[in-house]
């Protein structure tokens, strides 16, 4: 019985910016739990290669190519699945972006396209499955914010903020909508290894303290999150809402 509680059979999720990184490695980890995957990116041909990546090794997976950023595009594309395939009921706001440099000379316009990317895409994909999942009076929706979302580091004042943003429109999606019978929360990932952290895991200087900064004293593998992730997508988590679940090997409650 508390097996069956984690177990995502017979769902259905959607989750942005999956083609790399956490994205995929949640798409694998929560097919592997047993559910059907929507797989997204707005690059085509590279969403295909990693969709036919796990499509061999047994799973039912499919492709949606659209930009989150797109508020008509995201409608569109989330309509148009539900009305030829069928309900998407988890959705796993995954796509993100990063930006580095100081603050005094941070460019306006890469500003622009992290609040684009970070926040809108949250409410854009958000808002156009949350409008099914209400009909059908159920609904998993995963955020995916961050440590920035309550820590900050030189650098990356701007992404900082839109991870805040996000956390806390994790809350106002709970409160709003569990009502209706959603469940709505966000993963807080601490430093994992990932194309978005490339540059920083290269940096011997700064993987030396990181470890030292970090309890458990490495980096986090991102098959680490897929636990934390089919947790909040399933029944086991049927009256967790609006919760910030941090998986950061302990930096953020450590001095």
């Amino acid at each position: 019985m508390s097996l069956s509680l984690f177990d995502l059979t017979a769902k259905r999720a959607l989750i942005t910016g999956s083609s790399q990184g956490i994205g995929y490695a949640l798409a694998r980890g929560m097919a592997a739990a047993g559910a059907e995957i929507v797989m997204n990116g707005r690059d085509a041909a590279k969403l295909t290669a990693a969709a036919n990546l796990l499509r061999g090794e047994g799973f039912t997976i499919h492709e949606l190519v659209f930009d989150v950023t797109d508020h008509a595009a995201v409608r569109a594309a989330v309509d148009g699945f539900e009305a030829e395939v069928g309900a998407i009921d988890i959705l796993v706001n995954n796509a993100g972006m990063q930006h580095r440099g100081p603050l005094e000379e941070f460019p306006a316009d890469a500003f622009e396209r992290l609040l684009q990317t970070n926040v809108a895409s949250v409410f854009h994909v958000g808002q156009a499955c949350a409008r099914h999942m209400i009909k059908r009076g159920a609904g998993k929706i995963v955020n995916v914010a961050s440590v920035q979302s309550a820590l900050a580091r030189p650098g990356i004042a701007p992404y900082t903020a839109t991870k805040g943003a996000v956390s806390n429109l994790t809350k106002g999606m709970a409160t709003d909508w569990a009502k209706h019978g959603l469940q709505c929360n966000a993963l807080a990932p601490g430093y994992f290894l990932t194309p978005l952290n490339k540059a920083l895991s290269d940096d011997p200087a700064f993987t030396d303290w990181l470890c030292k900064r970090t309890p458990a004293g490495r980096w986090g593998n991102v098959e680490e999150l897929v636990g934390a992730c089919i947790f909040l997508s399933s029944q086991a988590s049927s009256f967790v809402n609006g919760t910030t679940l941090y998986i950061d090997g302990g930096i953020t409650v450590s001095l």
